[in-house]
């Protein structure tokens, strides 16, 4: 069960980034994200 659960966060965690890296600027200020974050957000959305 854990090794399911840790590749289904981590998938959790790629889909993530995927998305926030495909939106502008603008996109991510309006979310009050900046670029540099997303990995940090991403973490946090799927741990």
């Amino acid at each position: 069960m854990g090794v399911a659960r840790s590749f289904n966060n981590w998938i959790k965690y790629r889909q993530t980034v995927s998305e926030l890296d495909r939106m502008s600027g603008r996109e991510l200020a309006d979310l009050g994200i900046n670029r540099e974050d997303i990995r940090r957000v991403a973490r946090k959305a799927a741990f």
